[in-house]
């Protein structure tokens, strides 16, 4: 059979219909969506239905610019307030974190390779490439199911979490690029030459996000540009140059997205709202292909072969290396962070697409033994995203970590432009209240507040001085930013009336 244009286009969109039905599906049982999304694609692939796809070097690109768009969308969701107090702790996991994650993982797989049962037989450095593809926390399943479920955390955990696994990709990265170099002993030097590849890679890195972050902040404000719809494509743009010209320049380019996300989230620009819908739709369709094409990629009968290893290995990932990286990682930061914290986060150390987009370089460079790694890599990421990602809600109860969520937004759907220097109050009518006013007229609103819209059950109604209110009835207010007002009576979470 000759496929065609439209056989492709029709593949993909049952694909993508598939995975949202699934990732649907998933959410009401506490399945990770992005698991589905990957079980999706090895349900389709050559061992499923018979969609053969084997081109590594596209599932590498088409990752590199999916990880490009989740890092920069997470990091415009990173707000510099939330992660300011935990900063110097976030750093240290994503880095030293990552590094000694490798170094005891490695030295397991390498002391696991010599024992004669096992099928891999790996040398020392094989073992630590083989350890430092994973050894990051996934940034896409880390936000995605942090947010997905709504799980609010005490200590400032949340935002310490969602640091390091926005920040933490650029590092393994790095380890993977230069063991792959050095088991093929070509393109590297000395312990020396690394140490300054490392530091050029962090230091181009970090200011080219900066800058690009700035650029992109004044160019965004300054152009003026007609159609508003091309504003948050412009954004695209400066995604894709920021990860470019970075990697160029011999920089970290995810390092560099992610902190070009983090200057626009936190700077005002125009049609905010409009960028942050397109950014986040952008960035879920992207994590659906990324996955899909994982899944596509793989031969679950090959997986098979090693997954008695792979099941050692991420046992151990679980349960000693990653705790005892972070526990180390944190020592510094003594009492300040608390054992049961520690715990916690040594829990959330998710796999996900990264580790397995890493683990594609040593399979593109002809790394011996590469396939195993790949396939290793894998299976050990189903095993994080079963074990730990469908219990992180239930350890952070467990653990007495989990906070109520917050309400953001209001049951109006309405949200106002930064620049106009308002704020939108929801309240609800009590019985209280219409004991003392009945109409609109009648109560006294503070000075400087309006109520915009009135909801009655579902309907919605245009608010006058003679409409009569109802228990129950929610009024959304208009006010002025950050200005004390006289109250009379009280309402839960809202203005005073």
């Amino acid at each position: 059979m000759i496929l065609t244009a439209e056989h492709i286009l029709l593949t993909c969109s049952i694909l993508l219909f598939v995975s949202i039905w699934a990732g649907k599906t998933g959410y009401r049982f506490g399945v990770p969506t992005l698991l589905l999304f990957l079980l999706v694609g090895m349900l389709f692939g050559s061992d499923g239905l018979g969609i053969q796809f084997h081109d590594m070097k596209a599932a590498q690109f088409i990752g590199m610019v999916a990880l490009s768009i989740i890092l920069f969308t997470g990091g415009m969701d990173t707000s510099f307030a939330d992660i300011k107090p935990v900063l110097k702790p976030g750093i240290a996991l994503s880095t030293l974190g990552v590094l000694l994650t490798t170094l005891f993982t490695g030295l397991f797989i390498w002391w696991l390779s010599g024992m004669s049962w096992t099928n891999i037989h790996f040398p020392l450095i094989p073992s630590l490439l083989l350890a430092a593809t994973m050894s990051s926390t996934d940034s896409a399943s880390v936000f995605a199911i942090l947010r997905s479920q709504k799980i609010n955390l005490k200590h400032n955990l949340r935002p310490l979490l969602e640091l390091e696994s926005g920040s933490n990709d650029p590092m393994a990265y790095m380890l993977t690029i230069v063991l792959t170099q050095l088991t093929q002993s070509t393109g590297i030097g000395g312990w020396g030459e690394i140490a300054g590849s490392f530091v050029i890679q962090f230091v181009v890195g970090g200011a080219a996000g900066y800058l690009l972050g700035k650029l992109a902040v004044l160019m965004l404000n300054r152009l003026n540009i007609d159609n508003q719809s091309l504003y948050p494509i412009l954004l695209l743009a400066f995604v894709l140059f920021t990860f470019s010209i970075t990697s160029l320049l011999n920089g970290n380019g995810y390092l560099a997205v992610y902190i070009a996300g983090m200057m626009v989230g936190n700077h005002k620009i125009a049609y905010r709202k409009e960028t942050n819908t397109f950014m986040d739709g952008l960035t879920w369709l992207f994590q659906i292909i990324m996955f899909l094409c994982l899944g596509l990629l793989v031969n679950p009968h090959e997986m098979l072969q090693v997954a008695a290893v792979a099941l050692l290995i991420g046992a151990f990932m679980i349960l000693v290396g990653r705790p005892l990286s972070v526990y180390l990682s944190l020592l510094p930061f003594g009492r300040s962070i608390t054992p049961k914290s520690r715990m916690f986060i040594s829990w959330v150390g998710l796999r996900g697409a990264a580790p397995i987009i890493f683990a594609t370089y040593p399979v593109v460079a002809d790394v011996p033994g590469a396939n195993s790694i790949f396939n290793i890599v894998f299976f050990i990421t189903i095993l994080s995203l079963i074990i730990q990602g469908t219990t992180i809600a239930r350890i952070s109860r467990l653990l007495g970590l989990s906070l109520p969520q917050e309400k953001t937004g209001n049951d109006f759907g309405v949200e106002l432009p930064e620049e106009l220097g308002s704020d939108l109050h929801e309240v609800t009518v009590s019985t209280d209240m219409l004991s003392r006013a009945q109409t609109l007229k009648d109560m006294q609103l503070p000075k400087g507040t309006l109520v915009m819209i009135v909801k009655r059950d579902d309907e919605y109604l245009i608010p006058n001085g003679s409409l009569k209110l109802h228990t129950n009835d929610k009024l959304l207010l208009i006010s002025e930013k950050k200005k004390e007002q006289p109250t009379q009576g009280k309402t839960e979470g809202n203005p005073k009336l």
